[in-house]
């Protein structure tokens, strides 16, 4: 890297969990009319610990499971929006700057349509980027798998963050 030009750095996050009866649907910090929702020791929010994960493998600094421990009775039904919310904190205190995310949610139904432009707006205010910063992608697999069986909701995340020269 020349000297005096930042250094870029980019993560991946991956996601899944189990959709199951009693509990609210949470995908980027949206609540979803639905009568599933997904399983999870926080709120199950797929999208938003797809995007945590990405956001720390970028930064170096571990995964979601090291920050917020299943096994830590604090973060039992937490919001993972306010989980991502730290965690963008914590990655810009270590000296990076979050430039753009872009996330795929994996699902049959719900059909997001109507919410994306709601889930990007909360995604962005999370991690402190404007909306066009933070792309967020819906697709199916065609009845494939436990997400087109209706049975989990999944998702994949790329960040990239720069740091200083």
């Amino acid at each position: 890297m020349p000297e005096g030009q930042p250094s870029f750095r980019i993560g991946q996050g991956y996601d899944i969990h189990r959709l199951v009866m009693g509990r609210p649907l949470v995908l980027a910090g949206v609540t979803l009319p639905w009568d599933l929702g997904l399983d999870g020791h926080s709120d199950g929010d797929s999208i938003c610990h797809a995007l945590t994960d990405a956001l720390l493998g970028a930064a170096g600094m571990g995964d979601i499971g090291q920050h917020f421990p299943s096994s830590d009775d604090r973060w039992k039904d937490a919001s993972s929006l306010e989980l991502l919310a730290e965690v963008a904190g914590r990655v810009r205190r270590a000296g990076f700057a979050i430039g753009n995310v872009d996330v795929t949610v994996v699902l049959e139904v719900p059909r997001l349509s109507a919410y994306r432009d709601a889930m990007i707006e909360k995604l962005a205010g999370a991690i402190g980027v404007g909306a066009d910063a933070v792309g967020l992608k819906a697709k199916t697999t065609d009845g494939l798998g436990p997400e087109g069986a209706g049975e989990a909701i999944s998702a994949f995340a790329v960040a990239l963050v720069t740091s200083p020269a």
